[in-house]
């Protein structure tokens, strides 16, 4: 699965991904970036 890097500024393979659900209910993916290792995260 893939989101968006905001430090990278591009679109990155999640490492570590793990399924949350946020304040409202709704499902996301959070893990980190392969390359610098910042949070990225995806709703759905």
């Amino acid at each position: 699965m893939t989101a968006y890097c905001m430090k990278c500024r591009k679109k990155v393979e999640i490492q570590s991904p793990k399924k949350i659900k946020m304040k409202n209910g709704k499902p996301a993916t959070q893990g980190t970036c392969g390359k610098c290792k910042t949070k990225v995260f995806r709703i759905g």
